[in-house]
């Protein structure tokens, strides 16, 4: 709600700052496999859009939660080439956490962690996939545009061997110091903060995006499989160190000046289309 790549509440918020954010809504699916990839991203206004306590709908999908699992119903078009993408997606939390922190020196942008570790379990129809897994579901709020504050970061979550869950936020911020956030979510449901070892770089994707992680001396970080490259944002499957073992992590780069061009914006209705 109110998405920060959306191109049409850029455009918005041009010609009226208070432009309502609830008028800018999608629900985003990514689908990664063999026969399988899927993108879908279908922004809607706040007249398909609504929501209580425990439930969130926006146009035919919609998410739910029971008090023990989170419930998704998928309904959407894949982009650019019209494919459907139906089914519901379960999220089971390992353990649900109410920590949150700040990620700049304003205190304008907020991330936590609900479930850093849960279960999930994956039964589409359109296209006819289904599987069970390891899940994290967490929020981010913002109370003003993130190019206001930030230039880049590089975020990445990894299982260790003990059932917890590292966390490393690195943020560059647009005016003052990096910000650094190396966090482990234990199962007991404490969270606990770590030493994080250098950063090291990373190759280059399609679109020539500069990324990062920090990996233990001596273990050299590597990609795995690149699953998004865009202009602005790579998401990766990684191997590095970290706190003594050899991970796989989850990682992205957001590169926020590389959004916020003309270009760019012009680019995304062809990922990102809107309807009412």
């Amino acid at each position: 709600m109110g998405s920060v790549f959306s191109p049409y509440y850029h455009w918005a918020l041009q010609k009226d700052h208070y432009t309502n954010p609830e008028n800018h809504c999608c629900i985003n699916v990514a689908l990664y496999g063999r026969g399988a990839r899927r993108w879908t991203m279908t922004e809607r206004s706040r007249h398909s859009m609504s929501r209580e306590s425990s439930s969130f709908q926006v146009g035919p999908s919609s998410l739910r939660w029971n008090g023990r699992w989170l419930e998704i119903d998928i309904d959407e078009w894949a982009v650019p080439i019209p494919k459907r993408v139906r089914g519901v997606i379960r999220v089971h939390p390992d353990q649900l956490f109410s920590f949150v922190t700040d990620l700049d020196d304003q205190q304008l942008h907020h991330w936590g962690p609900l479930a850093p570790s849960a279960r999930v379990e994956v039964a589409l129809d359109a296209p006819a996939v289904s599987w069970k897994g390891h899940a994290y579901l967490d929020s981010n709020e913002g109370e003003s545009l993130i190019v206001n504050q930030f230039t880049e970061w590089d975020w990445s979550r990894a299982n260790l061997s003990d059932g917890s869950v590292a966390v490393l936020y690195d943020i560059r911020q647009k005016s003052g110091s990096e910000r650094l956030l190396a966090l482990r979510f234990h199962p007991n449901g404490e969270v606990s903060t770590f030493e994080a070892p250098p950063r090291q770089p990373l190759a280059k994707a399609l679109w020539r995006v500069g990324r990062s992680i920090r990996s233990d001396s001596g273990v050299p970080a590597r990609v795995v499989q690149t699953l998004e490259d865009t202009p602005f944002y790579v998401r990766s499957v990684l191997e590095s160190g970290l706190l003594g073992e050899k991970v796989i992590s989850m990682h992205e780069t957001l590169n926020i000046p590389r959004l916020d061009t003309t270009s760019t914006r012009l680019m995304l209705p062809w990922r990102m289309p809107r309807l009412r």
